[in-house]
């Protein structure tokens, strides 16, 4: 910890210098692309360090613009999320947030293939699956607003660890709802 503490990318005025990568640092950036909002001693109980070590490892993704301080109502909590600003490169924060999402989702999905086995026999399956159908624009959003609603019982869990039934683990529910766009002349030159 001495170490990391002394080292040249993590001192304070340090900002544009690259962040160097940390297991910690990784753990609690794909918490608040999961969850959106946690203070250090949320991410410590989720992820099984000390609210200290968390919280050194937020403000060091604080520092370096990764993640920001979430409005709250006062007292001692101080809650962190994903960094809303606009990036330099000129995309916006939604689509860094999106790309960011998608790898962390990515990431994780591989894991899960490489780990399944080491899983309780009851957690190796998983219920992946896709489908394409024809929705006009407001059906895509209704069909949406179906699955929002069948998660909302659950959605407390997050937040109130003790709602949680005996047994239960985070999994990974990954959505997405786009129209198929038509091939271009220019993608039969790339296939």
């Amino acid at each position: 910890m001495t170490e990391e503490l002394n080292a040249p990318n993590d001192r304070p005025g340090d900002v544009d210098a690259p962040l160097r990568e940390h297991g910690v640092r990784t753990a609690l950036l794909e918490l608040l692309a999961e969850v959106g909002t946690v203070t250090a001693t949320e991410a410590a109980s989720r992820l099984g360090y000390s609210s200290g070590l968390c919280s050194f490892h937020l403000r060091q993704l604080a520092r370096h613009g990764r993640i920001e301080e979430a409005p709250h109502s006062g007292g001692r909590a101080r809650p962190w999320r994903l960094a809303s600003r606009t990036p330099a490169g000129g995309g916006s924060a939604h689509d860094e947030f999106g790309a960011l999402a998608r790898g962390l989702e990515d990431e994780s999905w591989q894991r899960w293939l490489a780990q399944r086995d080491d899983a309780p026999p009851a957690w190796r399956h998983d219920e992946a699956f896709s489908a394409v159908t024809y929705l006009t624009p407001e059906e895509m959003g209704r069909v949406a607003d179906v699955i929002r609603r069948a998660l909302a019982p659950y959605q407390d869990r997050e937040q109130r660890p003790l709602a949680r039934p005996e047994g239960a683990r985070p999994v990974a529910l990954i959505t997405r709802l786009f129209p198929l766009l038509p091939h271009t002349p220019d993608d039969a030159d790339e296939r």
